[in-house]
């Protein structure tokens, strides 16, 4: 390390990857400036210009770091205090083995702790170019709705072609507009507090009514963005429903776990689930319901569902584009441009997915800028771990050819050595084998915290 001041760092996006990267370089007695363009410029799918707003759903998804892959990378985050998991875990709501949250109440809290600390200074403008190198080191963390102009930016720096996939939201429901008498609370094999989520039944026949309206409903035209590739984890529903009539019933409407206290002998042939979407559970979003359908359409076809037929939405899905870069070609191992180290990216423009992810890469890459502020080395974690491993996945160039968006998954981590895999001659398989994953992942992450630059609270 050297003794001159650490080198201030300007995070250019302030949704959950920017806030999260400016947290770690704040903590760490670097300044940071960080840069929002709402509302100066408003997006195609934000409603509000608080930071860490979360756009599509409210869940963080499991929070369990002995089965999940997710779960994992909490626990990792937890033990790095990253400001995204402790808000998160301030404002979670019921969800099962879900981590989900009051989107608002998230949102308030991430955006207070931000502009309450020294080291922080928050400026509304849109950035339209690169940085050069006089403007110092600068973390990219405009996620998927990076304005057009940054975004032609990019392009002409990196002489790729900008990828892109849809992403789309859910609606979601008042809850005094859902009929109790259809339907029931209960998680799905009775997880959690075993009654986190409402559950609307169909049976056959209105499941293929159902499906029969949503395949010939009015969807939105998508002009220039026709052909552009979707994320398999965050399809439309219509979309699902076009590759086969059960593909609804196998997938987001399977009915297993799951049984009607009114019908306990009687299985639905499909169930509409439905998450607590804020604290005081006056607000429901619709479970694996994102679509782009028009509006008009969407208040229709879902008032068709058992329980729904005279909801009040207090907002109704979309769908919007998300762009991210071709990583393992242009960023190094720290999440540095090639072409420009004193710039880095973060968030969901490299091509991780999923909001836990996101912050996840905004933490490592403030964890790196602010290591290179105060001249130490900026050492990115073991790939054992659940950070390393997403990490693996954004920069290793042998992906290049065949590199897209991916959520944290076991199946990104080393493979488990026999001998962890074992007990006598049986083999270990399903949870068990999991667990070995965080088994092995923990012990790394601390010796790695312990020898890496991570620095120490300011």
């Amino acid at each position: 390390m050297t003794d001159s001041p650490p080198s201030p760092v300007r995070i250019i996006g302030g949704g959950l990857a920017g806030s999260e990267a400016a947290w770690q370089c704040a903590r760490r007695g670097v300044a940071v400036t960080l840069v929002e363009m709402r509302p100066v410029r408003a997006t195609d799918a934000h409603v509000t210009d608080g930071l860490a707003e979360l756009v599509c759903s409210n869940s963080f998804r499991s929070d369990d770091a002995e089965g999940n892959a997710v779960g994992l990378l909490h626990a990792e985050m937890r033990r790095l205090d990253s400001l995204v998991m402790a808000a998160a875990d301030r404002h979670r709501v019921p969800a099962g083995g879900a981590l989900a949250v009051d989107r608002e109440a998230f949102s308030r809290d991430v955006q207070a702790a931000l502009e309450a600390h020294p080291n922080v200074t928050i400026t509304r403008e849109e950035v339209t170019a690169l940085p050069d190198a006089a403007a110092g080191p600068t973390i990219i963390a405009t996620g998927p709705l990076t304005s057009s102009a940054l975004a032609d930016a990019i392009r002409a720096e990196t002489g790729e072609d900008q990828l892109a996939f849809f992403d789309a939201i859910a609606p979601i429901v008042h809850k005094d507009s859902i009929d109790f008498d259809v339907a029931w609370f209960q998680s799905r094999y009775d997880k959690g507090d075993g009654a986190d989520y409402i559950n609307c039944p169909m049976d056959r026949d209105q499941y293929n009514a159902f499906l029969d309206a949503l395949l010939a409903a009015e969807k939105v035209a998508f002009k220039e963005w026709e052909g552009t590739p979707y994320f398999e984890g965050c399809l439309p529903i219509e979309v699902m429903a076009e590759r086969g009539r059960e593909t609804l019933s196998y997938g987001p409407m399977k009915p297993v776990g799951l049984t009607n206290p009114r019908q306990p002998d009687r299985k639905p042939h499909a169930i509409v689930q439905l998450r607590q979407d804020n604290a005081l559970g006056t607000l429901y979003n619709m479970v694996g319901f994102q679509t782009k359908l028009r509006h008009g359409e969407q208040a229709r076809i879902f008032r068709m569902i058992p329980g729904l037929e005279t909801a009040e939405f207090a907002r109704l899905g979309g769908i919007h584009r998300n762009t991210f870069l071709n990583s393992p070609r242009l960023l190094d191992g720290t999440l540095r441009l090639k072409s420009r180290p004193w710039v880095r990216f973060a968030g969901q423009i490299t091509g991780c997915e999923g909001y836990v992810e996101s912050a996840a890469v905004g933490l490592m890459a403030g964890l790196f800028a602010s290591a290179e502020a105060v001249g130490a080395e900026a050492a990115p974690p073991p790939p054992e771990t659940a950070l390393g491993a997403l990490l693996n996945h954004i920069t290793n160039p042998a992906h290049a050819e065949t590199f897209q968006p991916m959520n944290v998954n076991f199946g990104l981590f080393p493979e488990l050595p026999a001998e962890m895999t074992r007990v006598g001659k049986r083999k270990l398989r399903g949870r068990e084998r999991k667990a070995l994953y965080g088994q092995r992942a923990l012990p790394a992450l601390t010796a790695w915290m312990e020898t890496a630059a991570t620095g120490r609270a300011a």
